[in-house]
């Protein structure tokens, strides 16, 4: 019977040695619990507390919970004790050993914790705010190239609609809108962009109701650009009925284009900006400013991405509206014939480029042509038409020949 009451403990609590690192000031609880053989012959067990190796004295420092209760076939009693220790001091730190029957032990190893550890958690917050600037700069400095790209390769084609141009341009006669037309607003996005645009200097929306001519040429055109100059808000329209044209606008176009220029009447501003300002997610609002002259600058990003989508068809196959309705109009015909089945050499036009290629000057005098000084028209006279473009037009890269003859010719 003494072999049986010999056998070891069997622990429940805990369920090996253990290492705990407990704040100073706070209280550690040490749970002891163990299964242990009972009988009439066997002792009654109970529970020890070593620390460090020696016995635990009854300092204020332990508060220690003792229990026990008998298994329903009294073959087994189990036994608990709980330590508390309140950790007021280094010295309160060690090793606590709970031993029964000092025949089998466990410890518990309770260390200072140190300083928190906060340099991992640091470091990945550092790591995420770089993500995040890394990721706010890319979308600063890529958007409209991805919008662009975006557009390039899943944007609505419009074609076969019936448009002869991309955009209506409506301007000012004033010398510094025609510059700005003419030289920089019409070259880059025709000969650099591959768009086609209606210019016209004459006033948009006289008594703020559209003209006959606007509506035709609106219907022509896919797109809407005003450019409001100084000399374009000084319009009457646009001072007294501004609101009223741009609902008119707004019927008769889709989504239109206005381009502001940087520096212009900064105070007081103008209702009719401050209007736009309050539409903006009706219209397209852009603002030209020193450095947008560069090609590659947001201010032509935002312009392509308001225009139409472009698409590259291969080279002489013509206007994607009339391709397929075997169209011979002379005009698309050089030098006389097509031949059956044929496509149109290139190398029989001078000038590919067609209306969109170099011009001459739109202010000043046009320079003389190389192979001819004029048309003679008698004694003494010139003729006065310059006519030394007309052989280096490509008539076949033309898409409005069918527009040819106007009203008054009729």
């Amino acid at each position: 019977m003494a072999g049986v009451c010999n056998r070891a403990p069997d622990f429940l609590s805990p369920y090996g040695n253990q290492v705990l690192g407990p704040a100073l000031g706070s209280v550690a609880t040490l749970n002891c619990t163990a299964s242990v053989v009972s009988g009439p012959h066997c002792p009654q067990p109970s529970v020890h507390w070593l620390k460090d190796g020696l016995p635990l004295g009854n300092g204020s420092h332990y508060d220690l919970h003792e229990d026990s209760w008998v298994k329903f076939n009294s073959s087994e009693v189990f036994v608990s004790s709980v330590l508390g220790v309140n950790l007021t001091s280094a010295e309160d730190y060690g090793a606590f050993t709970c031993s029964i029957r000092n025949a089998s032990s466990f410890s518990f190893t309770l260390r200072r914790a140190g300083p928190a550890g906060h340099l991992a958690a640091v470091l990945a917050s550092l790591l995420v705010l770089l993500v995040l600037l890394l990721a706010a700069l890319l979308y600063v400095k890529c958007r409209l190239n991805v919008l662009l790209w975006y557009q390039d390769a899943y944007g609505e084609v419009e074609v076969n609609d019936g448009k002869l141009y991309d955009a209506y341009v409506s301007y000012s006669d004033s010398p510094e809108d025609r510059k700005f037309v003419n030289f920089i607003l019409k070259p880059q996005l025709e000969r650099h962009r591959g768009y086609k645009l209606f210019l016209d200097d004459r006033d948009l929306l006289p008594r703020a109701e559209p003209s006959a001519d606007l509506l035709v040429n609106l219907s022509r055109c896919r797109r809407l650009i005003v450019v409001l100059s100084d000399a374009f808000l000084g319009r009457a329209w646009c001072s007294y009925s501004f609101r009223e044209g741009l609902c008119r606008l707004l019927e008769l176009t889709r989504r239109p284009i206005f381009i502001t220029f940087e520096g212009q009447r900064r105070e007081p501003e103008h209702p009719a900006l401050r209007l736009l300002h309050q539409h903006r997610h009706l219209v397209t609002l852009l603002r030209w400013k020193p450095g947008s002259v560069t090609p590659s600058s947001d201010f032509w990003k935002e312009l392509q991405l308001a225009l139409p989508r472009k698409v590259q068809y291969r080279a002489m196959e013509g206007d994607p509206q009339t391709r397929l309705q075997d169209d011979k109009d002379p005009m698309l015909v050089v030098r006389g014939h097509i031949p059956e089945g044929g496509t149109v050499d290139p190398e029989l036009d001078p000038d590919p480029e067609g209306d969109l290629g170099v011009r001459g000057p739109v202010f000043g005098e046009p320079s003389a042509p190389p192979y001819a000084s004029g048309v003679s028209l008698g004694e003494g006279r010139v003729s006065e038409v310059d006519v030394s473009d007309l052989g280096s037009r490509n008539y076949s890269a033309r898409t409005d020949f069918y527009c040819l003859v106007s009203k008054e010719d009729m």
